[in-house]
């Protein structure tokens, strides 16, 4: 299900169908490098956490990750980006993570534009928040491109090192 389009991109609802792209980014170098490995590594994988993440967050908020797909290449999927809420953080959390092959190619803001537009007019969210790695200076310039203000460092998970907490009152 289309959510959203842009000049070259449509963003669609994540389904099982999408296991193998969902494969392919989660074991890609910068997502081990700065979301961490999730141990998806067969399609089936892929498939069991789409039904049980992506699609679960689709029936408790309506929203969710959605499929990047760019349209002069016959709707090529090449990432993800999208909402989350996450009840360590306060407001709903955006993200977003593109195939190292279509890296530098502003199609990452330009599909994060759209869900900052869908979040506010769609969903009705009146922040947004965003978290990552102090090293992840890809993410940092797109967040603060996107308009996200740094706010502190937190730590959200038990586990995980410190975070960058970035914030977007819509």
């Amino acid at each position: 299900m289309i959510i959203a389009e842009t000049n070259r991109l449509i963003l669609s609802k994540i389904t099982v169908d999408d296991a193998p792209m969902i494969l392919e980014l989660m074991n890609s170098p910068d997502w081990l490098k700065y979301i961490g490995d999730r141990n998806i590594k067969t399609v089936e994988d892929a498939a069991n956490y789409i039904q049980n993440n992506q699609l679960k967050c689709y029936e408790l908020y309506d929203y969710g990750y959605y499929k990047i797909q760019v349209k002069s290449e016959n709707l090529k999927a090449i990432g993800t980006t999208g909402l989350l809420k996450r009840e360590q953080l306060e407001h709903v959390d955006i993200g977003f993570s593109i195939l190292p092959d279509y890296h530098g190619k502003g199609y990452g803001y330009e599909a994060a534009s759209e869900i900052i537009k869908l979040a506010k007019t769609t969903f009705n969210i009146k922040t947004l928040c965003a978290i990552t790695l102090p090293i992840n200076k890809p993410s940092i310039n797109l967040l603060e491109k996107l308009g996200l203000s740094y706010q502190k460092r937190v730590k959200p998970f038990e586990e995980d090192e410190e975070l960058l907490l970035f914030a977007k009152d819509l």
